[in-house]
């Protein structure tokens, strides 16, 4: 396993993002373990987790400008830390998100931050992507901004899981939308890291028989 990749592993289970038990996720599936972007609590946390996105941003688009959109919650902090971290490396990209509920007074509108124009690309930075659930939800949002193309997401963690149907969320949403979906790790990766420790030996099971189910074929 790369080196970063298994910094960033141990960064997300310090953190507390990477947890392993019992949860239910957006799509409602019953998963052994959870990613949650909304444990970052502190400066140092939040600034290392968006130098992570950062890092793969350069990897995957080089300089390329785009907008970031972080979805509310979660994503709000995601795409002003990656936009510091762009930015510390020469990179200087707007960012917004939006609102759960339309505000009706003041500047009002849907979206805080920087509003894209049209023919300006976004890329959207979410914590994870179970069954699609979430970017569909963000794709509806996005709509509203005529002329504006998404570019590219990225994520946290590739879950490897099975969409609507048979094929894996992520490639999914890449058909459906026309834009590529990155990832820092995917599940694979947590397993082999789980699996250097024997004490792990319970939850490297249960997320192996998970895939066996809900797994992309």
């Amino acid at each position: 396993m790369e080196g970063y990749k298994r910094e960033f592993i141990q960064f997300l289970q310090g953190a507390g993002v990477l947890k392993f038990g019992d949860f239910t996720a957006k799509s409602g599936r019953k998963i052994p373990y959870f990613v949650n972007a909304g444990m970052i609590k502190t400066g140092d946390e939040i600034a290392k987790l968006g130098e992570f996105y950062a890092k793969a941003y350069f990897e995957k688009l080089g300089k390329k400008n785009a907008v970031l959109y972080g979805p509310a919650y979660k994503g709000i902090s995601i795409a002003v830390s990656a936009a510091v971290a762009l930015a510390k490396n020469g990179l200087d990209v707007p960012f917004f998100f939006n609102r759960k509920e339309i505000k009706d007074h003041g500047e009002g509108g849907m979206f805080v931050g920087y509003v894209p124009q049209a023919g300006e690309k976004v890329v959207i930075v979410e914590d994870v992507i179970t069954a699609g659930t979430a970017i569909r939800e963000s794709m509806a949002i996005l709509s509203q901004l005529e002329g504006v193309k998404v570019a590219a997401t990225f994520v946290m963690v590739d879950r490897k899981e099975k969409g609507q149907g048979e094929k894996g969320a992520m490639q999914e949403i890449e058909e459906e939308f026309g834009f590529p979906v990155y990832s820092v790790v995917d599940v694979y990766d947590i397993i082999e890291y789980l699996e250097e420790d024997p004490a792990n030996f319970e939850n490297v099971e249960r997320i192996k028989n998970y895939l066996k189910v809900n797994g992309a074929k």
